[in-house]
């Protein structure tokens, strides 16, 4: 019943030496709520045996909460620098498909996170703009909740990603 409460967290034990140091770190936790009442719906919540027992969420969120990983709130970085993400899966039934929408984490486009599991994901931004983290088993990002923002500032790259359709030499 505590992981179905949202009574999770990751503990990473680093190897003898560290991690190679990268510009920035974050902690992603995905987890589940199977509740009685509908997705959205305003006050508490108990908890839905029936729900749970099917596999099927009324949420499936990052970090707590729909979205805790947006707006003011949303992972940052500059053009040029690396990520690394703990990325957990507290479950308590579901396996997370997670997936960055426009980056490739280390020739690696999407990775399976059992409930239970965690994994690190590393990649380097180089163009500006809006990345999504998603669950890709994708209804639960779009209707269930499983979705955070990386807003990535700095300097534009036409050879990677060039948005005016005209060739560069003009």
């Amino acid at each position: 019943m505590h992981v179905a409460n949202g009574m999770y967290g990751l503990i990473l034990v680093e190897p003898e030496g560290g991690l190679e140091p990268v510009d920035n770190e974050y902690y992603v936790m995905q987890g589940e709520f199977y509740t009685q009442g509908t997705y959205g719906e305003k006050g508490h919540q108990p908890f839905s045996y029936e729900k749970e027992l099917a596999e099927n969420p009324t949420y499936v969120v990052f970090n707590g909460a729909v979205g805790s990983l947006t707006e003011e709130r949303a992972l940052t970085a500059n053009t040029g620098e690396t990520i690394r993400l703990f990325m957990g899966n507290g479950g308590p039934g579901l396996v997370s498909s997670f997936h960055v929408i426009g980056e490739i984490t280390h020739n690696v486009q999407t990775t399976l996170v059992p409930a239970g599991g965690a994994t690190i994901a590393e990649f380097r931004v180089e163009v500006p703009g809006t990345y999504i983290m998603v669950d890709h088993s994708i209804f639960r990002a779009t209707d269930k909740g499983a979705y955070g923002l990386i807003k990535v500032t700095g300097d534009e790259c036409p050879l990677i990603f060039n948005p005016d359709p005209r060739p560069i030499s003009e």
